[in-house]
């Protein structure tokens, strides 16, 4: 058996949400670096095509699609994009979120606490929504949330965020559970504190940043490629019996 073969997407076509920059476009140029074709998205039209022409410029297959993740109707038209393009869907992976708003509880407003859920939970929902009605007739499928850690643990200041992403934990294990007669793998990765765009305003802050590096085994913050190789192992034939697993890439953490 050639085991490095199991982690190879070649003929695969993946969605990769909130991809045009952190996390998410770190993603989208893995999964394409180990052979996939993949759909990037964001809100941003420009920074969107930017991503998707990284990854074909690398000599990859990549399609740009702006569109809020939050909204069915453009939901609906990413996934008819994907499949006009690439005629097939076998990987999505659901990483588009806002940045937490670091507050406490009593001073968080109903507008905020909306905005938060509506994208980063309601969008996952959405976009699994859609993406099943393609992957269940074809009897297969990998779906990736990108949780957080904050889906697990209590983090003050952050009740939003951290309420958001404990939903999506629990939106991996149900759609799990009733996809597995479909041959549709639903699975979560929930990164620690990542440098990225979603983390500036608390890395700015010498005090927090000392603070969330304290609570590190490794000592240090990741980077947005250090979440990559999980989510290619989960979209791989490498992980076809893993289902309904949160894969915790946070330098240690959760371990405390």
């Amino acid at each position: 058996m050639n085991v490095l073969r199991q982690f190879s997407l070649e003929g695969k076509v993946a969605i990769v949400t909130g991809s045009s920059r952190g996390i998410g476009r770190a993603i989208a140029e893995g999964l394409a670096g180990a052979g996939a074709a993949v759909t990037v998205n964001g809100r941003d039209a420009e920074t969107t095509q930017a991503a998707a022409s990284a990854i074909v410029a690398a000599g990859g297959q990549s399609l740009a699609v702006a569109a809020d993740v939050s909204n069915s109707t453009d939901v609906d038209r990413l996934i008819d994009a994907t499949l006009e393009r690439f005629r097939r869907l076998d990987i999505l992976v659901n990483n588009a979120g806002i940045s937490p708003y670091y507050k406490a509880a009593e001073t968080m407003t109903e507008t905020e606490w909306d905005e938060i859920m509506r994208v980063n939970l309601k969008g996952a929902f959405l976009c699994c929504h859609a993406a099943g009605r393609v992957m269940i007739p074809q009897e297969s499928g990998r779906i990736i949330n990108i949780s957080s850690i904050g889906g697990a643990v209590a983090l003050p200041r952050l009740l939003a965020y951290c309420s958001a992403k404990g939903a999506i934990n629990q939106l991996t294990r149900v759609l799990a559970v009733e996809w597995a007669p479909h041959h549709i793998l639903v699975n979560a990765i929930a990164p620690g504190f990542i440098e990225t765009d979603l983390t500036k305003g608390l890395r700015e802050n010498p005090k927090h940043l000392d603070s969330l590096i304290r609570q590190v085994p490794l000592g240090r913050l990741g980077q947005p490629g250090e979440i990559v190789g999980a989510a290619i192992y989960l979209a791989s034939d490498a992980a076809s019996y893993v289902t309904g697993q949160l894969l915790s890439v946070d330098g240690g953490w959760l371990a405390l």
